[in-house]
């Protein structure tokens, strides 16, 4: 019988790539840059323990997505969390040279909007939005790193976005028109 669990040497090539991305989604998660750290810290330890018993050509992103989720909801105060956009973070997009006052204003206005309609999700709708549009996640992915069917992922990510629509529609001038 052929051994289905990858050696232990094999670990570091495939974890240490998905590090800035777990990351980050831990950022998101729970908000705060020492927490995510130690939330990274115990994704990674536990994933190493258990990595003997990890199957080859199951996916090893989701399985560390859904270490690191699980950890969250199981040691923190999950479901309380807010999400907060990291606005020190490098891997956003400059502002082109052109940028006037005016527009940098309005840019920075509508960032704190979306900042703030994202945190009047529910956990579950801004989790499923940060894995696909964030994270760009597959659907089948999502539905690894959540445990859920394909079916469910399309339906939540359909009333997330429905969601955050409506929440936009209120707090952007323009109202129903401006989204």
């Amino acid at each position: 019988m052929a051994d289905q669990s990858l050696p232990a040497a094999t670990f570091d090539d495939l974890a240490l790539p998905l590090f800035d991305q777990l990351y980050n989604f831990a950022r998101w998660l729970t908000t705060d840059t020492s927490e995510a750290e130690d939330l990274v810290q115990e994704t990674y330890a536990k994933a190493l323990r258990g990595f003997p018993s990890f199957r080859a050509g199951t996916n090893f992103r989701a399985w560390m997505y859904r270490i690191l989720r699980n950890s969250f909801l199981s040691t923190r105060t999950g479901l309380k969390t807010a999400v907060a956009f990291d606005e020190e973070d490098p891997e956003l997009p400059q502002l082109v040279e052109s940028s006037t006052p005016e527009s940098l204003l309005l840019e920075q206005a509508n960032r704190q909007v979306v900042q703030q309609a994202l945190d009047g999700l529910p956990l579950h709708f801004r989790e499923i939005l940060l894995l696909c549009e964030v994270e760009e996640m597959s659907y089948q992915e999502i539905a690894e790193t959540l445990s859920i069917p394909a079916g469910t992922v399309m339906s939540r990510l359909f009333r997330a976005r429905k969601a955050l629509r409506s929440l936009l529609q209120q707090k952007l001038p323009g109202g129903r028109h401006g989204v």
